[in-house]
């Protein structure tokens, strides 16, 4: 089934009261993400940042403990009917906040150099294992990922360039 259908699916299973606006899905081979948009809390008054921090923190904790055993039936449902994990999210204005997600392993053959990079890691603290530094290195593409590819878009753009100077030459 297509991330579409999924998204058809849970927008009609969920509760209407759960979402303040439309639902995210996103999916792959292994797990289905439900996001829910919460709507935010509010405060009287002025109020600090740590004040609106401490109200979204309780707002998440209250939909995810009041929902947890509907969201579960749900879940299961949906893991039958599908084969595939769910795991469930929340966002509050622009955070998102995630709860337990599903971990899946990925085999991958490392040369000498990648695997000193991933060890590099280790051996310093940064993580304890080569697989939570491979976890790691790909957290922070996925974090600069839109920046380093517009870099690399703009690279490929220069060489273009040449090889079109070239090809006029």
């Amino acid at each position: 089934m297509s991330q579409k259908e999924h998204l058809a699916w849970f927008s009609g299973r969920l509760p209407k009261e759960w979402a303040s606006g439309p639902i995210d899905v996103a999916s792959d081979r292994e797990e289905i993400l439900v996001t829910i948009p919460l709507e935010s809390p509010e405060i009287g008054g002025e109020t600090s940042d740590e004040d609106r921090g401490l109200a979204a923190e309780a707002r998440v904790d209250g939909f995810r403990s009041d929902t947890r055993s509907q969201r579960i039936s749900i879940a299961r449902e949906a893991e039958r009917r599908f084969g595939r994990k769910v795991s469930w999210g929340v966002r509050l204005g622009e955070d998102t906040y995630h709860f337990r997600t599903h971990a899946a392993p990925a085999m991958t053959r490392l040369r000498m150099n990648e695997r000193r990079v991933l060890d590099t890691l280790v051996e310093s603290g940064a993580a304890r294992s080569r697989a939570e530094a491979l976890a790691w290195c790909v957290r922070l593409v996925g974090k600069h990922e839109a920046e380093w590819l517009d870099e690399l878009r703009d690279a490929l753009g220069k060489v273009d360039e040449v090889r079109q100077k070239r090809d006029d030459d």
